[in-house]
């Protein structure tokens, strides 16, 4: 459609500015942090003289003003060169190519898990109102937004090494040369995430199902004796489903940058624990890289969410 060619141009021109604000607003709070890289390694345990320190500053164009640093620092992102390092020297993107795999995995696998969770029993809720399988449905939706994912986390690793002496293969296994090895990373955090994000989506599920089949078109398909699986199934879930999709859209930009306690509570380098140690090290390039790309992946993200609720309703049209 040269409508939906138009719409989506559009908002990915829009883009350029929205992540030019997010670089620049990432390059300045990352310098109103104290300290800088060549004092971690101090920390670290190494000795250098306040000359080497000062020459290693100045290696690392940390001497130059800061809009020089910024106005370098896009420059090189114009020409595809996201910069090194700060504290390994190895390139940054693909050091965040690396990690986001594994986040992109866990990602993926809790909002399966998530839906796999949340349609049925937000479906069984709405139909059932009022009834046994409500309440419980309800009760469940309650203990996944009440609990904190965290202490969740906390607690089955604690409680897996003391019953069962499990411990997380250290390290990332691929899930195409070490199936079980991955699985056996996967599989807790992801039923952790998974669970929490369920919760939101399964009280999401119970309310718009409830509207939709108060819905006039819904009487009269049962009016003509079509079957209530078929009514529920084929016109009732697909019009309900268009909140849920928004916001699976958030869940996904709330994955990719709030895995760092279960990344670290089950030993999975990712980008969270990636970005959170280059916090800690005052590695700029490596953190500024990993928020700036993370925002084009909402970004797109949220293009996809809005391009998908003309699918779900052929009435949706983009101008």
């Amino acid at each position: 459609r040269p409508v939906m060619h138009v719409y989506v141009i559009r908002r990915l021109l829009l883009t350029v500015p929205v992540l030019f604000t997010v670089a620049l607003l990432t390059f300045i709070m990352l310098r109103l942090v104290p300290g800088d890289v060549t004092l971690t390694r101090i920390a670290e345990g190494g000795i250098y003289s306040p000359e080497k320190l000062e020459e290693i500053r100045e290696e690392l164009g940390l001497t130059d003003p800061l809009p020089v640093q910024f106005i370098t620092w896009i420059g090189g992102l114009a020409r595809g060169d996201f910069g090194r390092s700060l504290q390994t020297g190895r390139d940054t993107f693909t050091t965040f190519g690396t990690a986001s795999r594994i986040t992109f995995e866990l990602g993926l696998l809790s909002i399966v898990l998530g839906l796999l969770i949340a349609v049925p029993i937000g479906i069984l809720s709405a139909v059932k109102q009022d009834t046994p399988a409500d309440y419980a449905g309800r009760l469940i939706a309650t203990a996944g937004i009440s609990v904190p994912d965290f202490w969740l986390g906390t607690i089955t690793v604690i409680f897996l090494g003391l019953w069962f002496h499990y411990q997380a293969p250290l390290g990332y296994r691929s899930p195409f040369t070490q199936p079980w090895e991955n699985a056996q990373q996967f599989v807790f955090p992801a039923i952790i995430l998974g669970f929490r994000n369920s919760a939101v989506t399964m009280r999401l599920i119970r309310t718009t199902m409830l509207e939709v089949l108060r819905q006039d078109y819904i009487r009269t398909a049962r009016a003509k004796g079509l079957a209530s699986r078929s009514t529920i199934g084929r016109h009732a879930l697909k019009n309900a489903m268009i909140p849920v999709v928004t916001v699976i859209g958030t869940q996904l930009s709330f994955i990719l940058g709030g895995t760092v306690i279960m990344e670290s509570l089950f030993n999975l380098p990712g980008v969270g624990q990636l970005t959170f140690n280059s916090i800690l090290q005052r590695d700029y390039t490596q953190v500024q890289t990993n928020i700036l790309l993370l925002g084009v992946v909402v970004v797109i993200g949220n293009l996809l969410t809005d391009l998908s609720y003309a699918w779900l309703d052929p009435r949706i049209r983009y101008r």
